[in-house]
């Protein structure tokens, strides 16, 4: 009985993962899953054996499940953490973009814009008095102002800008809280 549940529960899962993405529904991710993202999210570069001990799994189901994870769009990818200052990006502004109307091709010509633009990491629809809400990295105070007039200004609709300079982070985090169930 236990072998069966052993083969049957996996297939479930990955049916369930089917069935959420056919759907459009959200895939689903149990306690086990969450184990793996954090582990995953804190050192990317564990070999499966060392995650599956962290997670408390054997080696061949944990490295199913990261697969699945994979399939499922849960992991969306791997890539190494930088410090933007020893890169050479020294300047990280966050910046509230008010756009002047709110029509659909305003929007649409405003996230076309943006959506090439390298100095931006994130750019975030925001609820509140300004739209759109940048987090952007640049060398210097002269390469922000440079980046202002050349790339932001020239995009069309833009009703006001507001940017405010980080003096340093307190806290940069990639693993996600723990989800309570």
């Amino acid at each position: 009985m236990a072998n069966f549940l052993g083969n049957v529960l996996p297939n479930y899962a990955i049916i369930r993962w089917q069935i959420s993405r056919l759907y459009q529904l959200e895939p689903f991710v149990d306690p086990i899953d969450r184990k793996i993202v954090r582990e995953l999210q804190a050192d990317g570069r564990l070999t499966n054996q060392e995650l599956a001990d962290r997670v408390g799994l054997s080696p061949s189901p944990c490295l199913r499940r990261v697969r699945n994870l994979e399939k499922a769009g849960v992991i969306t990818g791997y890539a190494a953490l930088v410090d933007p200052a020893a890169y050479g990006l020294a300047i990280t502004a966050f910046v509230r973009i008010r756009l002047e109307r709110h029509t659909g091709a305003s929007v649409v010509e405003f996230e076309k814009g943006i959506s090439n633009v390298d100095e931006i990491l994130e750019c975030h629809l925001m609820t509140g008095e300004y739209d759109y809400l940048l987090r952007v990295v640049v060398a210097s105070l002269e390469a922000y102002e440079d980046f202002m007039r050349k790339k932001i200004h020239a995009i069309p609709g833009i009703g006001s800008i507001d940017t405010s300079f980080s003096f340093s982070t307190i806290k940069s985090t990639h693993v996600y809280p723990r989800v309570v169930e």
